[in-house]
């Protein structure tokens, strides 16, 4: 009886709905491919300490559509270094598996590009909620967080409207604000703040002064990494002379049962990335663009920046007044 060319699959980095979808895909299409799968607890943590179970069919039921990652996820500082390096590899090599499919983001890519060098074969499917990743219109999980952050915001405009509130809201994005444009868009925000671009706080307090005396409510969202809520609260409520709430959503933007857009996504990247690795490419990335799969090569993207669309940004103002 031939041996089943065997596959490896891990969650590295932030978790974000619609990783167990992507197991799942990985898992299943391998299987009809023939091959045999192992999952790798806690990314590369569990590389190094070959930590593992070999998935089956019924192992990834009913996973579709739990939010998180069943394998688990963990950042490895030993992983960094040579060291932590040889010993997920030696940890491949001891199980005979020939190509590694890495679920993650920029971080765990880069990671991936690492263990490349030193002869492993592996693809990356990019999965983050910040959708940062250059070379793919989507990541996992992005779609999802959306659509969490804008049924939050909804009920936040709720009591906003009833009280003639003005509420500052947190979303995630420490070097990205494409969270903030787009769920301030779909939302209807009245000001949207994101690193990319410099905050002019006395503008907004002016705008509101001036500009909005007769609406009963103002919503500002902004990306962690262009201020703190708080302080953007206090600043406000001193130039306007009014009483401002902050509402800091965290983690909960990560979780909750994976959007459909994120559960096809998962479906075809997975089966794009099993397909590569039968057709012995490495060192590259699933992505999206144009509504079209595509493939990227490690360092292309890490030589690359993901811009905000600026005109999406605009818009969401000039549709705010």
């Amino acid at each position: 009886m031939v041996e089943k060319r065997r596959i490896a699959v891990i969650t590295s980095g932030g978790d974000a709905s619609g990783m167990n979808a992507t197991i799942r895909a990985v898992t299943r299409y391998a299987i009809y491919k023939e091959l045999e799968v192992y999952g790798f607890y806690e990314g590369y943590k569990g590389l190094i300490g070959n930590s593992f179970k070999v998935l089956d069919l019924s192992l990834v039921g009913g996973i579709i559509d739990r939010g998180g990652t069943f394998l688990y996820s963990a950042r490895s500082e030993r992983f960094r270094c040579s060291d932590g390096q040889k010993e997920a590899i030696e940890s491949l090599k001891k199980n005979k598996i020939e190509g590694l499919i890495v679920i993650g983001g920029d971080g765990s890519f880069k990671g991936a590009h690492d263990l490349h060098k030193r002869g492993i074969q592996v693809v990356g499917i990019p999965a983050t909620i910040d959708n940062d990743i250059p070379g793919t219109d989507y990541s996992i999980g992005f779609d999802s967080a959306l659509n969490v952050i804008i049924d939050l915001i909804s009920k936040i405009r709720d009591t906003a409207y009833s009280h003639d509130r003005i509420f500052v809201i947190e979303v995630m994005g420490r070097n990205s604000g494409l969270i903030a444009i787009n769920t301030g868009l779909a939302c209807g925000a009245d000001f949207i703040l994101v690193p990319e671009r410099k905050v002019d706080l006395i503008s907004i307090a002016n705008d509101i002064k001036e500009n909005r005396k007769d609406k009963r409510h103002t919503l500002i969202v902004v990306a962690e990494g262009a201020a703190r809520a708080s302080e953007v609260a206090s600043s406000i409520k001193l130039l306007v002379g009014r009483e401002v709430r902050i509402s800091v959503l965290g983690h909960i933007q990560r979780g909750g049962s994976p959007s459909a857009l994120d559960r096809i996504l998962a479906a075809e990247f997975g089966r794009k990335a099993v397909d590569l690795l039968l057709a012995n490419e490495s060192d590259c990335m699933v992505g999206i663009k144009a509504m079209k799969i595509i493939t990227r090569k490690f360092e292309d993207i890490f030589e690359m920046n993901k811009e905000i669309d600026q005109e999406l940004f605009d818009l969401a103002h000039i549709l705010s007044t």
